[in-house]
């Protein structure tokens, strides 16, 4: 009797924790790291990538106004979110469920709140490969033309942050569109997941960005 409830047990519970239910990952394996780790490390890192961008471009160019820093701030820590970050996932889409890198279990972690990340979702694929090939090394090379005021940083910012805007927009439109036609929900109902990893994290790209191209 107990070998058939513990059979019907494992028959029941879901072979990972993502939604949808029953969503295949191939390979999956838990998280080795807490939470309170993937983000500590995580934004440890963003911090000290800003701390050091803020020494670099001061040395560099020391009349930079407040803006002009913040702005070459802002972009080299995108770059380097979209080229190793983003760019890690590109690169290891296939068996990324499998990952106990760092970096592959911030991914896992942030799949609870958008499980295509792990599914192989030809979106989700296309949209990261061109954020981090194309907007990765433009937000660089924007950020070296603010310390060097470089007249041609102002189109070239435009361009870039309205890339970044796009991509979010459909990011966004095509996740509500799965969830209002076809009922699917890719985030697990945890409040903290959705709004705090889906909506907080993401928009960041839609307000930084949609506010430097507005007003550059």
């Amino acid at each position: 009797m107990n070998l058939a409830n513990n059979a019907s047990d494992i028959l029941s519970k879901p072979a990972n924790p993502y939604y949808p239910l029953g969503t295949t990952v191939e390979g999956w394996v838990a998280n080795e790291a807490t939470v309170a780790e993937i983000l500590t490390v995580f934004f440890g890192a963003c911090a000290l990538l800003f701390s050091a961008t803020h020494v670099i471009s001061k040395r560099l160019q020391p009349n930079l106004s407040n803006v002009e820093l913040l702005t070459a701030m802002w972009f080299v820590l995108s770059g380097a979110i979209h080229i190793f970050f983003e760019g890690y996932y590109v690169f290891n889409v296939l068996d990324i469920g499998t990952h106990q890198t760092w970096i592959g279990q911030m991914w896992k972690e942030y799949a609870f709140s958008d499980s295509r990340y792990l599914t192989q979702n030809a979106f989700v694929l296309c949209m990261e490969s061109i954020t981090a090939i194309a907007w990765g090394p433009g937000c660089l090379l924007v950020a070296a033309m603010v310390i060097s005021r470089h007249p041609l940083r102002f189109p070239l910012q435009g361009l870039v942050s309205l890339g970044q805007v796009y991509g979010d927009v459909l990011y966004y439109g095509t996740a509500y569109f799965e969830h209002v036609v076809y009922g699917l929900s890719y985030s697990r109902p945890e409040p903290f997941y959705f709004y705090f990893y889906f909506v907080f994290m993401n928009a960041i790209w839609m307000v930084i960005p949609g506010g430097k191209s507005a007003f550059n």
